[in-house]
């Protein structure tokens, strides 16, 4: 027999409590041990009952979730899925995507009495994907400034031609990644950067506002007709499918397009199209077997592909993937991908980086 899923709920809110144990109920390969109405009480529920898993709000009194998260993560590890209301506070958002839950669920728009089909698959699916996580991979990213838009403008706006392109993919706990890698990267390099990750689009706004104001690139969310700049980062989300083209006048710009099954696969081909040998693709944790096709255009077009090395991830499947799948350039330890990608961007695109192809 499967092991059954012993999952704890935090929230303040008791009519919150209830619809989502009788959410979580309705599959019979999980368990819902126990409650806790605030931070502080979760850490005594968590060591009493070692749930697997813990379900986290964000606003509540006493403790509430951002800080019984830091302590959560130092005390009793565990796989933490926030489930809040606040997807437009920017700094909740990223804070707690920075210090390491596994996902960060915005509550349905009606509470949990909007018990559709599709509601109760999301919050189901998040808890089981949440209890296959590498623990000893999960870790917050230190971040020791917060940029000013004067600080920013001396770094950043000297002008560079366009010539690369960074494509990113990643799915499930790859936001805690990207953070990582535009906090050390140089936004000085002729590049942009270009991110498909998972997170939904209620909060892509709040998350990216607040990211770009602790990391040195400009980073916004990328929309529909964007001429992709030098020094800027696009935060796409994988709820719709986004493609890069070449306008009349030979600019590159993204397209949206609507969702796909395998969006990061048609991501990294457009990007190998339009950008060829100056294409670096970047794939970072995640579920499923999505961009290993991808990574093949961008090997046909002379690129260079690079994956998280598989030991770092917080789930391996899709570097993993990539890697059985042959198409893989470099495996890079993810504390070293943005001295790596500088190195490449600097030196330039050569066979010293490829594999054998």
């Amino acid at each position: 027999m499967d092991k059954i899923l012993r999952v704890l709920i935090v929230d303040d809110s008791a009519l919150i409590r209830k619809g989502l144990a009788g959410i979580l109920e309705t599959d019979p390969g999980i368990e819902v041990v126990g409650f806790a109405a605030n931070g502080a009480e979760a850490l005594e529920k968590i060591d009493q009952l070692k749930p697997d898993v813990i379900t986290l709000d964000i606003d509540m009194p006493v403790m509430d979730g951002l800080t019984a998260i830091r302590h959560i993560m130092i005390k009793f590890p565990l796989p933490i899925v926030a489930l809040s209301s606040l997807v437009n506070n920017g700094s909740v958002t990223f804070e707690a995507l920075r210090l390491g839950v596994v996902d960060f669920v915005p509550k349905p728009s009606q509470g949990v009495h909007e018990k559709t089909e599709t509601v109760k698959e999301n919050i189901i699916n998040r808890i089981k994907v949440a209890c296959d996580v590498n623990l000893d991979n999960i870790r917050r990213v230190r971040l020791p400034k917060v940029w000013d838009s004067e600080k920013r403008l001396d770094k950043l706006y000297a002008y560079q031609p366009l010539e690369y392109v960074v494509v990113i993919g990643t799915t499930l706990s790859g936001p805690n990644t990207i953070i990582r890698i535009l906090s050390s990267l140089s936004p000085t390099l002729p590049a942009s950067v270009i991110v498909l990750q998972e997170i939904s689009n209620r909060i892509i706004n709040s998350f990216t506002r607040q990211f770009n104001m602790h990391v040195p690139w400009k980073v916004e969310v990328a929309k529909d007709g964007d001429i992709i700049s030098q020094g800027t980062c696009y935060i796409c989300s994988n709820e719709s499918s986004p493609i890069i083209e070449q306008n009349q006048k030979g600019q590159p710009y993204i397209r949206m397009k609507p969702s796909a099954s395998y969006p990061l696969n048609r991501f990294f081909a457009s990007a190998a199209h339009i950008f060829h040998q100056n294409t670096i693709g970047v794939l970072l944790t995640g579920v499923g077997d999505d961009g290993a096709d991808g990574f093949y255009a961008i090997g046909k077009n002379s690129g260079i592909t690079m994956v998280q090395d598989a030991r770092c991830c917080v789930y391996p499947n899709l570097t993993r993937n990539a890697l059985e799948q042959g198409v893989v350039d470099m495996e890079v330890e993810d504390n070293r991908i943005s001295e790596v990608l500088e190195e490449i961007i600097t030196r330039g695109v050569d066979d010293h980086y490829r594999g054998d192809k």
